[in-house]
């Protein structure tokens, strides 16, 4: 994704804390305007999500417990980037986990920062279409709990307008996939 040109000169890096996932830094940095001052981020091997959506037009989104908002959230299949997977793989392998289908066409829908006020994270959005259910669907993670809801566009339409509780990457993915559905 390109940026601006303009770096900030890292003047001291420091490293707090390995997770599972990512990681916690802080830098003592000067902005190009010569501001200095101490930043930390949360450093992301980036990820991808997807659209999936049946022959018949319906949209596959989950209905996801998350622990850091204590409660269930709509948001569509997702998957951290593995060190040697392309965005594509990764999508490809969580849209079986997740909801136990595959696709037969894919379209990259682009990418887009997560939230870059505290994150490097990146995601890459795509379109599944024609997607049917795996004769044989693997066994989730252990670690998440989701119910595969299919809605149709209108009734997404409507949920994300009367406030549902979805997660902004989802909508952002949503929202770049509506050209390509039906209504």
């Amino acid at each position: 994704m390109p940026l601006g040109n303009e770096p900030a000169e890292i003047v001291q890096p420091q490293f707090f804390y390995q997770a599972r996932k990512f990681s916690f830094h802080g830098n003592r940095m000067r902005l190009p305007n010569g501001v200095e001052g101490d930043w930390t981020y949360v450093k992301h091997p980036g990820g991808a999500m997807v659209i999936p959506v049946t022959p018949d037009g319906r949209i596959i989104i989950l209905r996801q417990y998350r622990f850091a908002v204590q409660g269930r959230i709509l948001e569509f299949p997702a998957g951290t980037l593995e060190i040697g997977e392309t965005p594509l793989v990764t999508i490809q392998r969580e849209i079986e986990e997740e909801t136990g289908h595959q696709a037969t066409k894919w379209t990259d829908l682009g990418e887009f920062f997560l939230a870059p006020g505290y994150s490097d994270e990146i995601i890459y959005a795509f379109l599944a279409e024609g997607a049917v259910p795996l004769p044989q669907p693997p066994a989730g993670d252990d670690d998440e709990d989701i119910e595969v809801l299919f809605m149709t566009p209108a009734e997404l339409d409507a949920a994300i307008l009367n406030g549902a509780p979805i997660d902004a990457k989802s909508i952002a993915g949503y929202f770049r996939a509506k050209p390509h559905l039906k209504s």
